[in-house]
């Protein structure tokens, strides 16, 4: 099972693909592309949400 600190980093890299995705898909003028690049940049907030709580509970501990 992946640290808070693994799942925080994975998430920026989604993030920060999604938004290469996405710039490309403007560029080019395509919708799936630019909405791919979107749903991967959700996919990061979520990996991030999941690595801060991750922390949040090792704190408690």
């Amino acid at each position: 099972m992946a640290t808070g600190t693994e799942e925080k980093a994975k998430g920026a890299a989604n993030k920060a693909a999604g938004k290469a995705k996405e710039a490309a898909g403007k560029a080019t003028n395509s919708g799936k592309t630019e909405a791919k690049g979107k749903a991967q940049q959700g996919k990061g907030e979520v990996q991030k949400g999941k690595g801060d709580a991750k922390d949040s509970q090792k704190k408690k501990r």
